[in-house]
This record gives C-alpha cells, structure tokens and sequence, in this order.
C-alpha cells in the first residue's frame, strides 16, 4: 500500500510540475554576485549610454553591483572576444551594436561566429544620420552627391563595420557611384570630427549626433530609416532623398556567450525589458530617438539570422572589406 501511494505521489507531483510555466520549471537563483556588462565601445557611444542606463536599473533590481567595462576595438570585435571567454552563468553579459552582424562578413577574422553567441534582447533602435559641417555647400542629400562627383569628400563614421559605414558605402559607391573616402572613428569622436571639421561629411547613428545638430554645429541631411525620425522630424529621410526602398538603422542589444543557462537568458530578457521600460529609461532614450520594442530570446535569435544574411550581402555588393 506504501508503495501505491508513493507512485501516486509521484505521479501527481510530475502532473503538477508539467502543468507550471517553463520558467518556473527551470527557476534558477540570479545573480548571485556582482554581474560584468562588457561594452564593446568606448564612453560616450550610443552602445555606452543605452548599457549606463540600463545598468543603474539592473542593480537596484538584482541587489547586485552591475559593473559597465568599456573594451573597444575593431569595431566591437575587442569587447565580443573578451565576453565570450569568459564563463558561461550569465555573471558576464555583453553589449554590442548591429555591429556585430556586419563584422563576420566585414572581417576576414572577426575572433568569433554567431554560433558562439546567446542573443539575449534586442534593445534599443535608432536611424543613422548624415550630417556635415554647416560650412559645406549642401543642404540635401542629391546636393552632397553632387558635390562628391566634383570635389573630393570623406567622411567620418562611427567605425568601420558599423551600420553607418556600411549604409555610406551602400549609397555612395553602390547606388549613386560616387567615390566618397571613409575615415573610420569612435561613434562620439565622429560626430566630433564633422563639428571640428576635421572630415565634412558624417555618418552615425543619432544619439552621438542630435545635441550638435539642435545647437547648430552640425546640419542634418537624411535620416536612414523609412520614416522620419520624431526627435528631427524635418529631417527627410534618405527614402524620400532619391532612393526609395532605402531603410536601415543600428541596435543596441544584450548577449552572452554560448552555454548560459536557459532560464538565465529569459530572466535577463526580462529585467533588461523592465530597465527599459521604466520611466527614466524611456525619457532619456526618447530623446536621444532611441525606440525600443520588446522582444524574446528567440524572436532576437531570428532576427539576428536575418541582419547577418542582410549585411553580408550589403557587404558583397558594396566590395567593403577588412582583412
């Protein structure tokens, strides 16, 4: 008799336990110590702000120090290789740009391979901006094409590898077959250069870009995305500059490397999500036009499949290059 009712208990309790929600299935204690946020740009990039913010909500939630550690380098290749030695419990995430999808076509030897990585969150989105020095004699974008078929330009972007280098090298050389030499910086220091002068021409995501550009130091051209952006709303965007169909931007989002528990990776989607959502959070994104729509591990996973597939064939048709 014991023993009947010990298999009904036994029964009842795996019925029990089958009918809970995944979660609460794999429920696991994190963090237990102080967690690393690796930042594969320096201070003061959009990568930078959006991992500061989130990081001060993080631990207040987690009662746990979260420790941001800038490594940049090879346009986010430094801080990715770094992450992914480390151990694989979650106590080390990594934040990088769409970057890091461009890079393993970009690089001959970018130090890692998309398998190697557990997309976390897709965070906060933003255009990119062509901006130049307010000196330069072109107010639109057909007039900046024009002046580069008759005088030599560069310009200056937030690092080779990056969206903006590539959506650069996508209209100019490929679409509008226009030479335009590309001096690669830090996302801050870019937009630095075109305010010093240094380079005429700019191209960053807009974070970086937005205070010069509403203090006059910088005038904006054409955001990338298909519709406007609501920070510069009279900025017209590179679409409706000639170039219908164009329409591209640059993320910010969490990784891990491969091996991180299951329920480590959906509890950190979550508290990145709560970080986000919150009201401070959104008011300084908001403003510097950093979106930010929820999303799951695996919803990120497909959507990284598709910008790698995405920019490895802008990266083909553009002929750019890093060896």
């Amino acid at each position: 008799m014991k023993n009947i009712n010990k298999i009904k208990y036994l029964l009842i309790t795996a019925m029990l336990a089958s009918a809970l929600p995944a979660g609460a299935q794999t429920a696991v204690k994190f963090p237990t110590k102080p967690v690393r946020i690796i930042v594969a740009f320096p201070p003061g990039s959009s990568t930078d702000i959006v991992a500061r913010v989130v990081g001060e909500r993080l631990g207040e939630a987690w009662g746990q120090n979260v420790i941001i550690e800038n490594r940049p380098g090879a346009s986010g290749n430094i801080g990715t290789q770094v992450a992914l030695r480390a151990n694989a419990d979650g106590h080390t995430l990594f934040m990088n740009s769409s970057a890091i999808a461009v890079n393993v076509s970009l690089y001959a030897k970018p130090g890692y391979a998309i398998k190697d990585i557990v997309p976390i969150l897709q965070g906060p989105t933003t255009p990119n901006l062509i901006t130049v020095h307010p000196t330069v004699g072109a107010k639109t974008l057909q007039e900046l094409i024009a002046l580069a078929k008759t005088t030599p330009l560069s310009y200056g972007s937030s690092g080779t590898g990056t969206t903006p280098h590539l959506d650069m090298e996508l209209l100019f050389k490929t679409l509008a077959k226009t030479d335009i030499t590309h001096v690669p910086y830090s996302p801050a220091a870019a937009a630095s250069a075109v305010v010093g002068n240094q380079v005429p021409v700019g191209s960053t995501s807009m974070p970086p870009a937005v205070p010069f550009v509403k203090n006059g130091r910088l005038r904006a051209i054409a955001v990338t995305t298909a519709k406007r952006s609501a920070v510069l709303p009279d900025v017209p965007t590179v679409a409706e500059s000639g170039f219908p169909g164009f329409d591209d931007y640059t993320w910010f989002s969490v990784f891990a490397p491969a091996g991180v528990p299951a329920a480590v990776v959906n509890q950190v989607n979550r508290d990145f999500t709560r970080a986000l959502q919150s009201p401070v959070a959104r008011e300084r994104l908001s403003a510097l036009s950093l979106e930010f729509f929820p999303n799951t591990p695996a919803e990120f996973a497909a959507r990284l499949k598709t910008e790698v597939a995405k920019y490895a064939q802008i990266v083909k048709q553009s002929g750019a290059r890093v060896d």
